[in-house]
């Protein structure tokens, strides 16, 4: 049975070393983190490793989780990182030569998490956000920042699904219509709020 908690319900009792809210978090994001991961190194096993090398950090750090702040956005930036870490020490090895041409952009850039440029554009969401009718903003929120299925939406909301699916996918439209995709990093960004 899928566990209903918010994120930072399950936060607060990971911080204390509750292991059944760690593998409830594990199970909300693995299959997300692992297809979000397998777009940049192309290979299975090592996006399989990577997740998991992802979780271990999350388990390590628990003490330092913020329950009040986006658990996702710390979580892909973790995975992100790990990822192209991976890649630069594969940099010699030839089963990687193709993916690295195929990633010489991330490669170049300089910094593509950095803070305050992902802050401008965590700005610009909730002032976008500000714009959506309050109730397509409530439902944003649920999915994205506490991790809630489009069914414990409509269940909580005491609206359809569709009703879910409709104004998610209305909002979604809107807010990609105004992120500029020019930039590296706000494809990144729109990966991990926007999809």
């Amino acid at each position: 049975m899928k566990n209903s908690k918010s994120n930072k319900e399950l936060i607060i009792q990971i911080r204390n070393g509750n292991r059944v809210a760690f593998y409830n978090i594990y199970e909300r994001y693995c299959k997300r983190l692992y297809g979000f991961v397998l777009r940049y190194i192309k290979v299975e096993a090592d996006a399989e490793e990577i997740v998991q090398e992802v979780f271990v950090k999350i388990w390590q750090a628990r003490n330092k989780l913020d329950a009040y702040s986006s658990f996702e956005s710390f979580l892909f930036t973790i995975a992100y990182n790990t990822t192209i870490d991976l890649l630069r020490k594969r940099v010699n090895e030839r089963k990687y030569l193709e993916n690295l041409v195929a990633l010489q952009q991330i490669q170049e850039a300089p910094d593509i998490l950095d803070e305050i440029h992902f802050k401008e554009l965590d700005d610009k969401l909730k002032k976008l956000l500000d714009e959506l009718t309050p109730r397509q903003k409530e439902i944003f929120q649920l999915s994205r920042e506490e991790g809630f299925s489009h069914e414990e939406i409509a269940v909580k909301l005491g609206i359809s699904v569709n009703t879910v699916k409709k104004h998610m996918a209305n909002t979604l439209s809107f807010l990609k219509s105004h992120f500029d995709y020019g930039l590296i990093i706000s494809g990144l960004f729109a990966d991990l709020f926007l999809s």
